[in-house]
């Protein structure tokens, strides 16, 4: 049995995801503790908002200086604004297997680059507003960061395999707050 042998016996099979996306020429890829990341921060900020937020009350003192009048419909929309960048993004990138890849502009796409991250922070910020948990508020804080490092590690692999073509694109559509385009 040979080194390569031994290394092929050692991998750990591929998941049935894993085995999906490396069939799709037309994604570029992700950072390997992406998933697990994101997973992480959900648990952890969903945990400590409902435990703060609904019994310890440990870190809600800003629910008392912000009216409800005030803080509901933010909040409202913002959680609109996550499920529609959820949603629409992830219908782009995974409804359809693109015969070529090239960069995506369609839809929310051409508004931000990074949509499905975007839910994310709009989903820990609607939250964060419908009831204030400080505790929550830093676990958003480290998400929103772990999110632009996932962000910046995608857009380094796209401008890698995309070249000028994503250069142009991100010139044009901000990360994840729109431009204004004057024509």
């Amino acid at each position: 049995m040979n080194c390569n042998d031994r290394k092929s016996l050692m991998r750990k099979p591929k998941t049935t995801r894993e085995k999906w996306i490396e069939h799709r020429d037309d994604l570029t890829g992700e950072h390997s503790l992406g998933d697990a990341g994101q997973i992480f921060f959900a648990l952890l900020f969903f945990g400590i908002w409902i435990t703060d937020s609904f019994f310890l009350k440990f870190s809600t003192q800003l629910n008392d200086t912000v009216p409800a009048l005030v803080r509901k419909p933010i909040g409202i929309v913002l959680l609109c604004l996550s499920a529609y960048c959820a949603w629409s993004g992830l219908r782009i990138v995974f409804g359809e297997v693109r015969e070529t890849s090239s960069v995506i502009r369609e839809g929310v796409f051409g508004v931000v680059r990074h949509p499905i991250y975007l839910s994310e922070v709009l989903l820990y910020s609607g939250l964060f507003m419908l009831n204030m948990s400080l505790a929550a508020g830093a676990v958003w804080i480290g998400a929103t960061a772990f999110l632009y490092f996932l962000s910046r590690y995608e857009e380094r692999l796209l401008l890698k395999r995309f070249g000028e073509g994503y250069r142009t694109y991100m010139r044009e559509v901000g990360m994840w707050i729109p431009r204004l385009r004057s024509k």
